[in-house]
């Protein structure tokens, strides 16, 4: 049986305040890490019994390692790992939406586990990086793997962190607000060309804070 999926919104982060896009893979503002503490009591208090999270994983951003980092110690402390995947990472090749390398990444970060991490990251431009480009094609397709990857492994409960765009725009096709978070599970999938699917919670219509939009949007739409 697949996962149940608990998919996160990071934190406020630096451009987040005044929309600034020029700011490289920026980091949580204050207001970001109070919101952390509000995630990190939720995921304590009020998730229901028996999702048994065997597994995190984060965008290779510093505002989803923090996030999760901050939020997700209690996880952490029991053992759970934390798995960096660039499969997870925002839409665009803004400057903000664009990771560090993946060196500085490992010094800042020793306790995330960069093994998996596909080495041509943080590049989202170059024929290398094609997997990576923000194209409607490349964004579908992406999410396709992510959740196909995830569909295969044997953890009862996984929790990503991610972004807003990627899973709006080419996951769920619901709203984040920062810090929020929404539980799926898979659709069943009657053979093996039908595209993963998500079947989210009623529970976490509102997001799992309560902060998030119900109105949802059409996976694909507005990406180039």
């Amino acid at each position: 049986m697949p996962p149940t999926l608990i998919l996160v919104r990071h934190a406020q982060a630096l451009h987040n305040i005044n929309q600034d896009s020029s700011i490289p893979d920026p980091e949580l503002s204050e207001l970001g890490r109070s919101q952390c503490r509000d995630l990190r009591e939720s995921l304590m208090n009020k998730m229901p019994e028996g999702l048994d999270v065997g597994l995190i994983v984060v965008s290779p951003m510093r505002r989803t390692i923090e996030t999760a980092q901050r939020a997700l110690d209690f996880l952490i402390e029991k053992g759970v790992p934390i798995q960096a995947n660039a499969d997870w990472q925002e839409n665009p090749d803004k400057p903000c939406d664009t990771g560090s390398p993946i060196s500085a990444l490992k010094d800042e970060f020793p306790g995330i586990d960069f093994s998996q991490l596909d080495p041509v990251f943080p590049d989202k431009t170059s024929p290398a990086g094609s997997r990576y480009w923000y194209t409607k094609k490349a964004v579908l397709a992406r999410a396709q793997f992510a959740l196909a990857d995830l569909y295969a492994r044997p953890e009862k409960t996984i929790l990503v962190v991610s972004h807003s765009a990627f899973l709006r725009r080419a996951v769920t096709g619901s709203w984040w607000f920062n810090a929020d978070y929404r539980i799926f599970d898979y659709e069943e999938r009657k053979s093996d060309d039908e595209p993963y699917r998500l079947k989210q919670w009623e529970l976490t219509a509102k997001g799992g804070l309560g902060w998030s939009w119900e109105e949802k949007v059409v996976i694909g739409e507005d990406l180039p």
